[in-house]
């Protein structure tokens, strides 16, 4: 498919810089883009292969002085190549229909074109919205419900009375609505709490592969409008997630947790149960979250404190196998000048 730059431009609300009338067929890396092809930078740092692509056409924020190629000026040049992956290569959508080998109990709403694949099963109770598509090996427990335009991909578990809004993707592997970890001590054993809550997922939310959610005894874990989980994440029970939240590759977050609006939690970051931590909040990698967070504040380490407190600290880290050989050899001379001075003392005194 080769489409005039003009179009794509018209697309994007693009500025061309150079020749309009080119044909785009494909859209690569800067690195291995071939004529005819569009790419993107919006990273600063790989200004230097502007030079040396081959691609005809780049997506930029701005003109590049000696660069003999055209150019789409836009704002967010990572976004408009979002945008034109999408309309290069459009999602492939299952077949609309009940796969024969798909099981689906008798009091099932289905809304309209939805596509449910083989050995799928849906159980009593569950509504599916308009045009929502359902893998194979996917379970359904009764009384769960699913917004119109969402994707479940194969082998996902969804228990049961989960509600999932509109336009929600959820990856291989996920699993929605598993019991809550909760079990009361009781003469030296364990004995399992019940766990009768739901899960409430927004609109527009992303679950990757693997990840877990887990509903509580009572009430519900919810995540906001928006949101986004990548690969094996674990959401404990009653956890409130706000909207636009990003919480990356095994963030774990125990029961009871808080957490605002536009927040980044980084791969590995873990939360104490129980917190609130406020909207805007970054945590680095392997952040271990112990205690309330304010918002707008930027953490790392653990405890957790400061970000540009932990890095100063960490400037010292690497430098305490010297500062320990230091300290010791200065706590030798001290050693020494207080013999000194304990037999400069002595000496006076017998003078006297």
């Amino acid at each position: 498919m080769a489409i005039p730059l003009k179009d794509i431009a018209e697309r994007l609300g693009a500025q061309v810089v150079g020749e309009a009338s080119i044909l785009i067929e494909g859209v690569a890396p800067l690195d291995e883009a071939k004529p005819g092809e569009i790419s993107f930078i919006s990273n600063p740092k790989y200004e230097k292969k502007v030079a040396f692509t081959q691609a005809s056409v780049l997506i930029t924020q701005k003109v590049f002085e000696n660069v003999s190629k055209t150019f789409l000026i836009v704002k967010d040049p990572y976004f408009s190549f979002a945008q034109l992956l999408a309309f290069f290569y459009p999602p492939k959508r299952m077949p609309v229909g009940v796969h024969h080998k798909a099981y689906v109990e008798e009091n099932v709403t289905l809304g309209e074109a939805v596509s449910i694949g083989p050995n799928a099963t849906i159980e009593a109770g569950v509504v599916i919205g308009n045009r929502v598509q359902i893998g194979a090996g996917v379970f359904i427990g009764a009384g769960s419900r699913i917004g119109a335009d969402s994707l479940v991909y194969p082998n996902v578990s969804i228990r049961e009375g989960v509600e999932i809004g509109e336009r929600v993707i959820i990856h291989c592997g996920a699993v929605i609505g598993s019991d809550g970890f909760g079990f009361a001590f009781h003469q030296g054993k364990y004995h399992k709490i019940p766990q009768v809550g739901s899960v409430v997922i927004a609109d527009d939310v992303e679950i990757g592969a693997n990840v877990t959610i887990d509903r509580g005894a009572l009430g519900k874990t919810e995540l906001g409008r928006g949101t986004k989980l990548d690969n094996q994440v674990h959401v404990g029970h009653n956890v409130k997630v706000g909207s636009d939240t990003i919480l990356v590759a095994q963030v774990g977050i125990s029961g009871s947790v808080t957490i605002g609006n536009h927040v980044t939690l980084a791969g590995q970051v873990g939360v104490v149960g129980h917190l609130s931590i406020g909207d805007n909040v970054v945590a680095a990698a392997k952040t271990g979250v112990s205690k309330d967070v304010a918002d707008g504040e930027m953490i790392s380490g653990f405890p957790h404190f400061s970000h540009k407190q932990w890095l100063k600290s960490q400037v010292v880290f690497q430098h305490l196998p010297a500062l320990k050989t230091h300290l010791k050899s200065l706590s030798g001379e001290v050693a020494q000048l207080k013999k000194e001075l304990e037999a400069l003392k002595k000496k006076k005194g017998t003078s006297l």
